[in-house]
């Protein structure tokens, strides 16, 4: 078995880094010629080229250097995606591999699905099922057009199995496997907790002093931060909000590019830092009192860490997060986030419980349903024809 595993931005990272090292560990308990051995290679399409936002992860999540980079940089959606389905082709044409295993919903998602089903190359997707209902996303355009043409659908809650059922999925190919991002963050929480980040930032003295009180702060999305009126809101709820307490925000380059751009400045009481590590990040997400985000993956790390989480959108493509975890969607509504903001601070924070399978075992369960679907067809293909006469 060859199998391609395809990343190309930093929500990627924390999705295939779960799946290598399964398939290592299953490849460390055989002879090296044994059939069953599982070949693969990772390919980064480079979709984010920028070193905080993509070697970094590389090193804290230990994944090995990338097989291939395909190098894409920057460009519109349109370039993005071409120029990935371009590159990429070569790789599969060279390599032959069954299946491609893409994750997430990033330009390089449907951009290496496109490039491997034309060439009549499986497809698996990990994350698959999930919809924010919202067309104006380019990420939920990547999501259905990736669905719709995988052959394995590797779905992270029942309500993304329900959402391919409707859209005529076939049941045989949705797998309900439970959420690949939390099992990066249960395998990397106690590496995360020795990050010195707080004592850094000036939020603890050491690892054995008190934590000061903050809320954490990230923006990216262009629904936010491409509009001036929406941007203002937001940082009109932060003035508020910081009044009782500081605000840390890693600023997404773009976000700091836009606030210059339209000369809108944040109180003293926001900490702005550049983008972070995974390890640190984590730990400064699981040390802080509330999370305020428009990001998908902190929805349901915040859900499984039991972090009040602020969602600064009108909707999500991951509402078990809402129903079962600790999210809450205000939108860009100035008054909602200072509702919910002192809402937490006073002590009326919701509660919430983690999904089912959110256990930190979903890449087990990929690795078997491709190994075993793999030595199905293997089988099957080695039956004689029934109408074969026998010699």
């Amino acid at each position: 078995m060859k199998l391609i595993l395809v990343c190309g931005a930093r929500p990627n990272f924390m999705k295939i880094a779960p799946l290598i090292r399964v398939i290592d560990k299953y490849n460390e308990g055989l002879p090296t010629n044994n059939s069953r051995l599982i070949d693969y290679l990772l390919v980064h399409t480079g979709q984010h080229y920028d070193y905080e936002m993509s070697q970094v992860f590389f090193q804290d999540l230990e994944l090995p250097k990338p097989d291939i980079y395909l190098g894409v940089g920057s460009g519109t959606h349109a370039e993005q995606t071409g120029r990935v389905m371009i590159e990429f082709e070569k790789v599969l044409l060279k390599e032959k591999p069954d299946p491609v295993i893409v994750v997430g919903d990033v330009n390089s998602t449907l951009a290496a699905a496109l490039a491997a089903v034309k060439l009549h190359i499986s497809v698996a997707h990990v994350e698959a099922g999930l919809r924010s209902f919202d067309r104006t996303m380019p990420e939920e355009i990547n999501r259905l057009l990736t669905d719709a043409i995988s052959d394995y659908l590797f779905t992270p809650s029942p309500d993304a199995d329900e959402n391919l059922r409707r859209e005529g999925i076939p049941e045989q190919k949705i797998f309900f496997v439970g959420n690949i991002m939390v099992d990066s963050l249960l395998n990397n929480k106690p590496k995360a907790e020795k990050s010195d980040i707080l004592e850094r930032l000036g939020l603890a003295t050491s690892h054995q002093s008190p934590v000061k009180p903050y809320a954490l702060l990230t923006l990216h999305r262009p629904s936010n931060v491409d509009d001036k009126q929406s941007l203002t809101r937001i940082i009109a709820a932060l003035e508020q909000i910081t009044e009782r307490i500081p605000v840390v925000f890693p600023a997404h380059p773009r976000t700091q590019k836009k606030l210059k751009e339209f000369n809108l400045h944040l109180k003293s009481n926001v900490l702005i830092i550049p983008p972070l590590g995974y390890l640190d990040f984590l730990n400064l997400e699981m040390n802080s009192r509330f999370v305020m985000t428009d990001s998908g993956g902190m929805q349901e790390e915040t859900t499984v860490l039991n972090i009040p989480c602020l969602t600064l959108r009108d909707t999500t493509e991951r509402p078990i997060t809402i129903t079962q975890g600790t999210n809450i969607l205000v939108w860009n509504d100035t008054s909602r986030i200072v509702e919910e903001a002192f809402n937490i601070l006073d002590g009326r924070a919701k509660k919430g419980r983690c999904p089912e399978l959110w256990d930190g075992k979903a890449a087990e369960r990929i690795v078997m349903v491709i190994k075993t679907q793999s030595q199905s067809e293997s089988e099957s293909q080695c039956q004689p024809c029934p109408h074969q006469k026998s010699t």
